[in-house]
C-alpha cells in the first residue's frame, strides 16, 4: 500500500502524525507529508487510522 498526502488540502493540524509516525511527519511548510510512501502490512491499520481521522480528507492510503 502507499500513503499519500495532498499539502493543498492539509491543514497542518498534526494529527496524522500523531496516530502513525512511521509513515507521517510534518514538514518545514508546516503541513503533513507522508515521508515512507509505501505503507507495510503491519503499518497498514495505524495509516488507515490517520486517514480517516484527518478533519480535511488530505490523505490517500491505496
Amino acid at each position: 500500500m502507499k500513503a499519500y498526502v495532498d499539502k493543498d488540502t492539509c491543514i497542518g493540524c498534526g494529527l496524522c502524525p500523531s496516530i502513525c509516525p512511521e509513515v507521517f511527519e510534518m514538514d518545514d511548510d508546516g503541513k503533513a507529508v507522508a515521508y515512507n510512501e509505501e505503507v507495510s502490512e503491519g503499518l497498514v491499520d495505524s495509516a488507515k487510522e490517520a486517514e480517516e481521522s484527518c478533519p480535511v480528507a488530505a490523505i490517500i492510503v491505496e
